[in-house]
């Protein structure tokens, strides 16, 4: 389940993934931060996330606070120009690019924004299903289930785990 255990060539367009927490009614976010505290979780994420690319907006990266060890951190920021220990692109775009120069996969991890701007992209969605109901300010984009199929899940305290791919496109 690791980043590494899928490699991609280097330069070449890296394989996307969508990593992301929350609830049955989209919430991902509450005044900045996660709304809910459930370490299983993020226990979770680093474990799926190790060893690759995480691309983030710049709430997102204020939010956590520091680059996440174990993993190259890109941000994306129209005003930062440089931020400690991660790679600073103005969009998109050049996200990709900079992360195409590693060859690993790259997961997206937020904001609600890169999430709708990465989602037509994704292979993959990585979603833990928070169990609990909670007040949100940021939500996760709305998306077509049916475009996607359900290739492993597990559950944990307070959440299930669900990892989807994107049905073949024909």
């Amino acid at each position: 389940m690791q980043a590494q255990e899928q490699d991609t060539p280097q330069g070449s367009m890296p394989q996307l993934a969508i990593i992301v927490a929350m609830t049955r009614d989209r919430v991902i976010g509450s005044g900045g931060s996660l709304p809910w505290r459930l370490p299983g979780e993020l226990k979770l994420f680093k474990r799926i996330t190790m060893d690759g690319t995480v691309i983030m907006g710049r709430k997102t990266h204020a939010s956590i606070g520091r680059p996440l060890p174990g993993r190259h951190n890109i941000v994306l920021s129209r005003t930062k120009r440089d931020l400690p220990g991660v790679q600073v692109c103005a969009t998109f775009l050049a996200g990709l690019v900079a992360a195409a120069q590693f060859g690993r996969l790259v997961f997206i991890i937020g904001g609600a924004g890169l999430y709708r701007q990465a989602l037509p992209l994704a292979a993959e969605l990585h979603i833990s299903w928070v169990e609990e109901d909670y007040e949100g300010d940021v939500y996760f984009p709305s998306f077509a289930h049916t475009s996607w199929v359900c290739c492993e899940e597990e559950d944990f305290p307070g959440f299930h785990y669900a990892r989807y791919r994107r049905k073949e496109r024909g």
